[in-house]
């Protein structure tokens, strides 16, 4: 008789696959069949809850009766390849399986296979699933799809080992595979090139397919580590001349195109063909003048070696090698561009006037004090350098204005949606006056059942934080004021008192505060105001609900118009409410330092609580800078920043001094602007406790304040290697405000920041400071601490004076930061990186041990020098340049040195 799905479903449950197996061995084949659409029908009702309560566990029974009834293999592919069925693959017993199918009589078991491979994982595939699909493939290898999942089980299976490639049935068809899919070098092991090797060297596999194959896989790219299984390969199989010479196009490629140690490997086998006569010289100088340009100075003196060999064995075609050479002067080292020069001036005797002419006029370019020599070399007068003009940066577009506020409900809905899925300041700053201001709707319900985890206590910081906080915002609103609406909740005559208001704020204020005695702290520093706001909706609407939220700011940096934020005030006066506390002072912690003189004469005419406070705050000239005092931090009875791999030595970070009281009312200010710091250096990943366009928007008239705050993860960063902080740097570069030790160190650190994409974003931070005034010197910088004032000498000279000192002793690494300072210089912020090396040079000159990267950053400087006409006088630099020997920090000091005059 017909299985039944509930018969099936308890002995599966019950793990009893024997009965099962004996079941379905005891049905007629029209019975089998007859129970197919039931097992089918049954494995799919199952709930995601039902698989997890007990349904993963009966799998493996179930898949007994799929392979016991399904009329064909593609039906039982379908069933077998669900999503839940595909995690039970290995937990299935093959032997009763194929059983099961052999009582049947099935002759598709490999047509099935061959379905279930090309649905395993392409990245993790577990061994027990890809056994599972290789036995039903046994009896038909050559069925077994070339799917990146099953071929990379399949090298799991075979790992290094010769004698199982070698024995696999599927070597034949998966081998050539490995070689075609993308990313697959990943799952090779360091034996793969010789047990390849070995199999081509007994015939198992034919050598001119895998040459062909390794060349190809190098040609088509991949990530670096990704390569390096077939670039041991190339060289484990030893290609001949003649190999490599039916690959000279490939190589070529590879020369101009490839990463570092691949191209090497390119450079090497052309120059093999070369020396065995069987390279075209035009070939070697095409892929020469793109060689030549790379930045990796070996390669480059490498061909430059190769090329001076060239000609003298051709010295018919000298003059064409000597211009292809010369294409080296734009190189952006000086270095490289000496010794193209030097090679010139070695062959170029009995070469054409004409040549002689192209030659000095492709050397103009030359840098540091390379063009005068090679006008004397040449015979020509040398041109004067030309200074940078100060003016290639464009100062910085204004800041983009807010997009328009939230219009309706159904608009409501799925901005909180897209909040959820991406948090953003602007999408943020959009639904919380949206809540307020927009009726709450059936949409907005619907959102809120529909996530109701995102929206529920489900975390204590970042943005679960947030989220769960902002669904008590969205219960809040549902559930609508308690209240008479806005008027009930406090006019300007009456209502709430200023005190009451204040203790209140205070309270709500309070319980995000850590710290004790009078230096407390708000928690997140101001990444933490957002979760403030968010629960005084949460906790005020009911009872004291009002039409606007005075905070939401203008421009996407968090600036708000002081004429603005009048109208917001004069329009609750008129309505007859009150704002709520937290909001109120980020509002008035937004506006600009300068106010419209008509703006301030009626804010003065004010009269309700919030208004007089407005008012007040216009007259006080707003929020007084802190003091921003530079600290050094140092590690010391094994206490060192949490991770430090090896022990974090020393941090230098800024910590922050009120210039005021607070006073009565005041519920941001003192817990935002007062920053104690400790004498040893401790990372708090609570420093970004939200993300950075988040942070940046709170105070957007006082980045020093916020770089104080989140300095210590930006140093991370240099000192820890941390990674994905530097975006911050941007956002407060594009705020406003003094500068000061802590952006001074922000920018240093994220300069020498482990990761390129922090680095881009700092160099990014760099142009933008390079192309405003504040960054010129004068009263806008004042840096202090031990040693460290620059003021009057511009906020680009204590960025190079932290430098300095940070990579005079490895704090930072000097290698990092120089390609960082190149790219701003190429950029245009020519001076501002002038500035930054000047100051940098006499600390990193001092030590007797020169840091790493200090011969690149002098040749920077005579670059710079060069461009400029600078002359400046480098302590130390004399110093250095007098030293015998000839390194290449001698080297590069005497040029700079030349170069200054």
């Amino acid at each position: 008789m017909a299985l039944t799905w509930t018969e099936l479903d308890e002995l599966a449950r019950r793990q009893s696959h024997a009965t099962i197996a004996g079941r379905l061995a005891a049905m007629s084949e029209a019975e089998r069949l007859a129970s197919a659409a039931d097992v089918e029908a049954g494995i799919k009702r199952i709930r995601t809850d039902d698989w997890w309560a007990g349904g993963l566990s009966a799998a493996p029974g179930y898949a007994l009766a799929v392979i016991g009834c399904m009329p064909s293999p593609a039906r039982a592919a379908e069933v077998l390849g669900r999503q839940r069925m595909r995690d039970i693959w290995g937990d299935i017993a093959v032997p009763r399986f194929l059983a099961v199918a052999e009582a049947r009589g099935l002759t598709w078991l490999p047509e099935l296979g061959a379905r279930l491979a090309g649905k395993l994982p392409a990245k993790e595939v577990w061994a027990e699933q890809w056994e599972f699909v290789a036995a039903l493939l046994s009896g038909a290898p050559e069925l077994a799809p070339r799917s990146e999942g099953f071929v990379r089980g399949w090298l799991e299976q075979v790992g290094g080992s010769a004698d199982r490639f070698r024995s696999s049935p599927y070597t034949d068809r998966l081998l050539p595979a490995v070689f075609e899919i993308d990313s697959l070098g990943g799952a090779l092991t360091s034996a793969f090139p010789d047990a390849v090797v070995r199999l081509t060297v007994e015939g198992r596999v034919d050598r001119a397919q895998i040459v062909a194959a390794t060349v190809d896989r190098l040609v088509r790219g991949d990530r670096p580590a990704w390569l390096r299984p077939f670039v041991a390969l190339h060289d484990a199989l030893g290609l001949s001349v003649g190999e490599m010479a039916a690959n000279t196009g490939s190589y070529a490629r590879l020369l101009a195109e490839a990463p570092p140690a691949i191209a090497g490997l390119a450079q090497r086998a052309l120059r093999a063909v070369d020396e065995a006569g069987r390279l075209e010289v035009e070939t070697l100088l095409e892929v020469s003048a793109a060689v030549l340009v790379r930045p990796e100075k070996n390669l480059v003196k490498a061909q430059l070696t190769w090329l001076e060999k060239v000609s003298r064995r051709e010295p018919g075609r000298c003059g064409e090698i000597l211009e292809t050479v010369a294409v080296a002067f734009g190189h952006p080292t000086l270095d490289v561009q000496e010794r193209a020069l030097t090679l010139i001036g070695r062959r170029c005797k009995g070469v054409d006037p004409g040549t002689i002419a192209r030659l000095a006029e492709s050397a103009t370019g030359l840098g540091g004090d390379l063009a005068g020599r090679a006008a004397a070399m040449f015979g020509v007068s040398a041109a004067p350098a030309a200074a940078v003009p100060l003016d290639l940066l464009a100062p910085p577009p204004p800041v983009a204005v807010m997009p328009p506020p939230i219009a309706d409900g159904a608009e409501l809905a799925a901005e909180v949606v897209a909040l959820i899925e991406e948090e953003t300041a602007v999408g943020w700053e959009r639904v919380l006056a949206g809540l307020v201001a927009v009726p709450a709707g059936e949409e907005l319900r619907a959102v809120l059942e529909r996530y109701s985890y995102e929206l529920s206590d489900h975390g204590w910081h970042g943005e679960a934080l947030r989220t769960g906080l902002l669904g008590d915002a969205i219960r809040a609103v549902i559930a609508g004021p308690v209240g008479d609406g806005p008027a009930g909740g406090g006019t300007s005559a009456g209502g709430t008192s200023a005190g009451d208001e204040g203790l209140r704020g205070g309270a709500l204020r309070d319980a995000w505060l850590f710290g004790s005695g009078e230096r407390k702290s708000l928690r997140g520093g101001p990444g933490g105001v957002l979760g403030l706001r968010i629960q005084e909706i949460a906790q005020r609407f009911a009872a004291r609900p009002v039409t606007a939220l005075m905070a939401t700011p203008t421009r996407v940096n968090g600036s708000l118009d002081a004429a603005v934020l009048l109208e917001r005030l004069s329009r609750a006066q008129a309505e007859g409410w009150e704002p709520w506390p937290v909001d109120l002072e980020q509002a008035l912690l937004r506006l600009p330092r300068d106010t419209d003189p008509d703006v301030v004469r009626q804010a003065a005419e004010l009269t309700s609580l919030a208004g007089r406070r407005f008012a007040a705050w216009l007259k006080d000239g707003g929020l007084p800078d802190p003091v921003s005092t530079r600290r050094e931090q140092t590690g010391r009875d094994g206490r060192y920043a949490y991770g430090g791999t090896p022990p974090l030595r020393r941090r230098v970070v800024a910590q922050l001094d009120q210039a005021r009281g607070g006073g009565d009312g005041c519920l941001l200010e003192d817990v935002l602007v007062n920053l104690a710091r400790t004498d040893v250096p401790v990372y708090y990943p609570g420093d970004f406790s939200a993300p950075a366009d988040i942070t940046a928007m709170v105070l957007p008239q006082h980045r020093e304040v916020t770089a104080a705050w989140v300095l210590p993860p930006l140093a991370a960063l240099a000192d820890m290697d941390g990674r994905g902080g530097g975006a911050m740097l941007p956002l407060l570069a594009e705020c406003s405000g003094p500068l000061g030790p802590a952006m001074t160190l922000a920018v240093a650190y994220v300069l020498g920041a482990r990761h390129e994409a922090d680095r881009l974003a700092a160099v990014d931070a760099f142009l933008i400071l390079a192309a405003t005034d504040e960054t010129a010197g004068g009263d806008e910088f004042v840096a202090g601490g031990d040693g460290f004032v620059v003021d009057g000498d511009g906020f680009m000279a204590g960025v190079g004076s932290e430098i300095g000192d940070l990579c005079a002793d490895g704090t930072v690494k000097l290698s990092r930061v120089v390609p960082a300072l190149a790219d701003a210089h190429r950029a245009g912020a020519t001076v501002a990186v002038w500035q930054v090396l000047v100051a940098a040079l006499p600390r990193l000159l001092a030590p007797a041990t020169a840091p790493r990267g200090l011969p690149e950053l002098l040749e920077l400087t005579t670059q710079i020098a060069g461009a400029m006409s600078g002359k400046a006088d480098i302590p130390g630099l004399a110093e250095v340049a007098a030293r015998s020997g000839s390194t290449r920090l001698g080297k590069e000091a005497r040029r700079l040195r030349a170069v200054l005059g």
